[in-house]
């Protein structure tokens, strides 16, 4: 694991949760000075970047480009660096290239397509045109191995907050490439069914072992939040 590590950026999973896990918060109460505590939280991190799947993204991306140019067979699906002086990236798991843009930043954090090599080249001219910088990690399926080892070594990405939906979080808890969780829990219960929980991985029980943690901090916030914090074993 140490080795691993050594190649690819440590991976935070931040994340506000009710008490039963549950991670869309737009309709209970109190919701938005939640968010300004996870956004503080998320700041004492000082991560280089931070990343979600496609379907979290698109309430950042472009609501005004619907349809793509031609394709263009003279663009080679190789990695592509769109601002080399970047700092501090947002990226998004977008295995077949959804998410259309406008610019190639949010709030200042430089954008990064991670992609698989099915997306089209009319695909990739929208985002050359747009400076937006991706990578390849998988033919047909996202390998996150590959991405994350992409991220350090073409971007230098040291500390990543995985801050996704539940399933690209639990993509990354299938694969053991979380090193560490920070969840905000809430004080209070949804009980809904069907909603998404923190980690969507798989349905039902499987045989791959459920993965420990070590608690690592308790903190109360106010309004009753806790933060904790725990290491993945």
């Amino acid at each position: 694991m140490k080795k691993q590590r050594a190649v690819r950026p440590y991976v935070i999973c931040h994340m506000v949760t009710t008490v039963d896990g549950k991670i869309q918060l737009e309709n209970l109460p109190g919701h938005s000075s939640v968010g300004e505590q996870y956004e503080k939280c998320h700041e004492l991190f000082k991560g280089d970047a931070w990343i979600i799947g496609r379907t979290s993204m698109e309430g950042y991306s472009s609501s005004k480009i619907k349809s793509l140019g031609k394709p263009d067979p003279s663009i080679p699906k190789e990695d592509f660096v769109g601002d080399e002086k970047a700092r501090s990236f947002a990226i998004v798991v977008d295995p077949s290239g959804k998410c259309r843009w406008d610019s190639n930043s949010i709030s200042g954090d430089h954008v990064v397509e991670v992609l698989t090599e099915k997306v089209s080249t009319a695909y990739l001219k929208h985002l050359r045109e747009k400076k937006v910088s991706y990578i390849f990690a998988g033919k047909a399926a996202i390998n996150l191995a590959t991405a994350l080892k992409k991220l350090r070594q073409l971007l230098g990405i040291k500390r990543l907050l995985l801050e996704g939906g539940g399933i690209v979080n639990g993509s990354f808890l299938k694969a053991g490439l979380i090193d560490e969780l920070s969840q905000l829990v809430i004080p209070i219960a949804d009980g809904s069914t069907g909603t998404s929980t923190l980690f969507d991985v798989e349905e039902g029980y499987t045989r791959r072992r459920a993965t420990r943690m070590r608690l690592k901090s308790v903190k109360t916030l106010p309004g009753g939040v806790l933060w904790l914090r725990y290491g993945l074993l």
